[in-house]
């Protein structure tokens, strides 16, 4: 007879749980077999020890196992995205919609900001009327149907996940590489995908601020998906200032609608290319570099990745007349410019400080039920390089509280480092790939 306290001692120990035992600490949690005290302490065990890799894979399996799963079967090119997370991260909305009008099948499933960071279903809520829930046999026959969906994790897929990840966010256990793995891999094994590009964000705006972390992570994230016989490819990218211009739910909404309509943003240029780039060589849609970023650019020009747009939020019951007409989006009262107090070049944002003073006129939010303001939010239009002036206009904050919008403002300019000459360096945006 297994006994939890003895697992704990076993975890805490440094020594590898079997899959037996990792099966016994999980299921009797999520039955209340196992209270939430002990799994924290095992929680806790895992965050300072570790796990090896065959333990990531069966904590995996067992995440998997506790619901249901979708299939597609073969012919269809599935394939998914996801993104550690970052400010102004708005690429799905780019990316999913010029990857269906290229020919892949794009089954997503996304989640929600919380903290400095802004999440996809949020900014999709933005959008009148849209829905991100759909029954799991509706999800499977839009997809295949009109090649794209973007739902909400339902209650019956990944239980297990859902449930310890909330243990997880008020015990100090979030940042676990092994828990992380686990988590992310879980969730887009369930949905279908057989094909996955994850872009792993480095940087002072990013859950992992070093390479060498962010290796570690896409080492494990690697060998865990393909376990299970999924395509994984790594594509780090730079998380040091926001990215576009735009930063807040309904905001990011119109920047992503510009940019699918031919608008040049570079950085959400590069990654959204990137990621499609590889996503295209995956599923074989395209043989080579040179004819899969042909096809990007096709789509684009000729207006059918903005048509597909157009598409997800009709199939999501929203209003797609969005997409001719941005001002149809929510919108804030006041608009504060934001007037530089610094002169010379740019050498650093700190995005995750101008993430969280965001959530102060509520474009974020510190908990899953705080409410948002969907027109909220900022434009910054200088980047890590760029010159600026004393009294010149860098930005401006989008807000219903012209007193907390004016602390924004002071927030994002007190974000800013300025140096006299440009002594420094420029990192690019795409750093690496595994």
């Amino acid at each position: 007879m297994l006994n939890p306290v003895e697992l704990i001692l076993k975890k805490r120990s440094g020594s590898e749980l079997n899959s037996a035992e990792m099966c016994f600490m999980v299921n009797g949690f999520i039955k209340g077999e196992i209270p939430e005290y002990q799994m924290s302490a095992f929680l806790m065990a895992i965050f300072f020890r570790g796990m090896s890799k065959e333990e990531i894979v069966n904590l995996t399996r067992i995440y998997i196992e506790s619901g249901s799963q979708i299939v597609f079967e073969e012919q269809y090119k599935t394939c998914d995205k996801h993104s550690t997370g970052g400010v102004g991260d708005k690429i799905t909305m780019t990316l999913a919609p010029i990857m269906a009008a290229c020919g892949a099948y794009i089954p997503m499933i996304s989640g929600r900001g919380l903290g400095h960071t802004g999440g996809t279903l949020d900014k999709l809520e933005s959008i009148p009327g849209y829905d991100t829930y759909m029954t799991e046999d509706q999800f499977k026959e839009t997809v295949i149907k009109h090649r794209l969906a973007i739902i909400a994790q339902s209650a019956s897929l990944v239980p297990a996940d859902k449930k310890i990840y909330a243990l997880r966010d008020v015990t100090g256990t979030v940042e676990s590489l092994p828990l992380i793995t686990a988590s992310i891999m879980s969730k887009k094994i369930a949905e279908g995908a057989k094909n996955l590009v994850i872009d792993l964000k480095v940087g002072s705006g990013a859950f992992m601020k070093t390479i060498e972390d962010a290796t570690k992570l896409a080492d494990l994230l690697k060998f865990t998906g393909e376990s299970f016989g999924q395509k994984v490819s790594i594509i780090f990218t730079q998380m040091n200032s926001p990215l576009g211009f735009a930063i807040g739910n309904a905001l990011e909404i119109k920047e992503s609608i510009e940019y699918l309509k031919g608008a040049d943003i570079p950085d959400i240029d590069m990654i959204t290319k990137a990621l499609a780039i590889e996503m295209l060589l995956q599923t074989e849609i395209a043989g080579e570099a040179k004819v899969a970023i042909n096809k990007i650019n096709q789509v684009i020009a000729n207006g059918k990745a903005i048509e597909k747009f157009k598409d997800l939020i009709t199939l999501h019951h929203g209003n797609p007349n969005v997409c001719d007409d941005t001002d149809l989006l929510p919108k804030s009262t006041h608009i504060l410019k934001i007037m530089s107090n610094k002169k010379g070049f740019i050498s650093n944002i700190n995005s995750q400080q101008i993430g969280y003073s965001l959530i102060k006129i509520g474009a974020g939010r510190t908990t899953l039920s705080s409410p948002l303001a969907m027109g909220s939010g900022a434009y910054l239009y200088k980047k890590i390089g760029d010159r600026i002036d004393i009294s010149e206009e860098i930005g401006e904050v989008h807000t219903d509280n012209i007193s907390l919008g004016s602390e924004v403002v002071n927030d994002i300019l007190n974000s800013i480092t300025v140096r006299n000459i440009k002594d420094f360096e420029i990192k690019p945006i795409i750093l690496g790939k595994m």
